[in-house]
């Protein structure tokens, strides 16, 4: 592939200095330029082998649930949970609308696909889409934003203590509090856009109030924990450990609105983590997340090509990781609250500090 630079990027970027400061002067529009245009190119055929995939995956993970002895329901679970997190990654292109060309089709199938998860999707999308315009942005944006030592200290002990476990050992279960916090409030949404969250919170309402009684009356309570809810934390244990890793790391540094830029916080400031083949294949490389916040109009099957290109123009500023649990442990025990030099301190360090 041919490195792809726009004439408008200044010679002290192309010299070879790694600091997102060089990065300040940029526009996202000159990075996407570095980027094929097949890469924005959808391709309907590719977009419903994706379906189909996800539908397979799910299908095959209850009937193990059904049928697996109860030693090894576990493995079941979790792999039913990670064939769920794929209907997400379809529904999240559907939010973006690089599914399909047309929003009807993008948001019936967003809806539909994103019901087994009770995720209104009208809701999801505008809080997702307020995440990318403001990617790293202190006191602004609604994905993993750290607090303040200030704002920590002055919390009443009840949602400090919520904030400890959830930036700690408990981090794969952020993202069930930030679905029932936000995604059913009104307050959250502007009033033009109230109308479709109702219309999203309704669907899901509506089909809860069928699933669980269904499910209560053939399977009984048990059977609503071991097929609906066990999956369910599986995909949100993917759910809250894709959304944190994808921007926190010691190194990337959340700004204040005052000294935020745009292209240090999309380029530099998101993590390309590769995980185990299995999972990225059944959630559709929603781990390949740099060319996503380059442009959301990137489709899930296209993102491989665009990463390619965005390493060799702009690999210098990409953070690159390997998921493991080492990887977990820095993160849930170091990235805990906001500093404006290091990034982050540690719960242990303001502890200390009081």
């Amino acid at each position: 592939m041919t490195a792809i630079i726009p004439p408008s990027v200044p010679s002290s970027i192309l010299s070879g200095a790694s600091s997102s400061e060089n990065l300040n002067d940029l526009k996202l529009s000159d990075i996407i330029r570095t980027i094929p245009k097949a890469c924005f190119e959808k391709n309907t055929l590719k977009a419903w082998v994706s379906v189909a995939i996800s539908v397979a995956a799910v299908v095959v993970g209850y009937v193990a649930i059904a049928v697996f002895p109860w030693f090894l329901l576990p493995v079941a679970w979790f792999f039913t949970g990670t064939a769920l997190t794929g209907f997400f990654v379809i529904g999240h292109d559907c939010g973006h609308r690089s599914f399909a060309k047309r929003r009807w089709v993008n948001d019936w199938v967003g809806h539909i696909i994103m019901l087994p998860l009770i995720y209104p999707f009208h809701s999801w999308r505008l809080l997702h889409d307020h995440h990318h315009v403001h990617t790293n942005k202190l006191h602004v944006d609604n994905a993993w934003e750290p607090w303040t030592i200030e704002g920590f200290r002055e919390e009443n002990p009840f949602y400090r203590t919520l904030y400890r476990v959830f930036r700690g050992k408990l981090w794969w279960m952020a993202s069930i509090a930030h679905w029932g916090k936000l995604h059913f409030d009104l307050r959250q949404f502007h009033p033009r856009d109230r109308a479709q969250v109702k219309v999203s919170i309704a669907v899901v309402v509506i089909f809860a109030a069928i699933l669980f009684p269904t499910l209560y009356v053939t399977v009984g309570l048990w059977g609503i924990v071991k097929f609906w809810l066990m999956p369910w934390l599986g995909y949100h244990f993917w759910m809250s450990t894709f959304t944190l890793v994808h921007h926190t790391i010691p190194e990337i540094q959340f700004h204040p609105a005052a000294t935020w830029y745009p292209v240090p916080a999309q380029l530099a400031g998101t993590v390309h983590c590769t995980y185990p083949k299995w999972v990225e294949i059944l959630c559709h490389d929603i781990n390949v997340h740099v060319p996503h916040h380059i442009s959301v109009g990137i489709p899930s099957y296209n993102l491989r090509k665009a990463h390619a290109s965005l390493m060799q123009n702009w690999g210098q500023y990409i953070p690159v990781r390997r998921f493991s649990w080492s990887l977990m442990k820095t993160i849930v025990e170091e990235c805990h609250i906001y500093d404006p030099v290091t990034a982050y301190r540690s719960f242990r360090d303001v502890d200390r500090m009081a």
